[in-house]
């Protein structure tokens, strides 16, 4: 099973270690779930890493390879336009679809609000545990 992943939830995987999403995504690697995203993805949160934890350079590096041993990433070939109150979201589902994936697990409420998009669910952590 594939699964793309968003800014959000990585923040939360990462940051804090009993949140949902960091329980989910140990979950996830136990059961060789592939985790996928995109370089828009991760420069997006390096972005935030750096500007809302104040991290620096180097401990921001050190949380990106981290992550870069857990997820796979994927270079989108098409893009869409179906997130209108928030186009930035777009990247996500570009990833979600140039993946395969059968879910998006994600806190943003644009992305939640569609629910579904081309066969992907789209699902907060919580429903995430409860699926996995």
């Amino acid at each position: 099973m594939i699964v793309t992943v968003d800014t959000n939830f990585l923040i939360s995987a990462t940051q804090w270690d009993y949140s949902v999403a960091h329980k989910l995504l140990l979950e996830l690697i136990s059961h060789n779930i592939k985790i996928v995203t995109t370089n828009e993805i991760l420069d997006e949160f390096r972005k935030v890493l750096q500007r809302d934890f104040k991290y620096d350079k180097m401990e921001t590096c050190n949380i990106m390879e981290k992550v870069l041993l857990f997820t796979t990433l994927v270079d989108p070939k098409n893009k869409i336009a179906v997130v209108e109150d928030d186009p930035d979201d777009d990247k996500i589902i570009e990833c979600a679809l140039e993946s395969k994936s059968k879910y998006i697990i994600t806190y943003d409420k644009h992305l939640l609000s569609l629910k579904e998009y081309s066969g992907i669910q789209i699902i907060r952590p919580e429903k995430a545990r409860a699926i996995f």
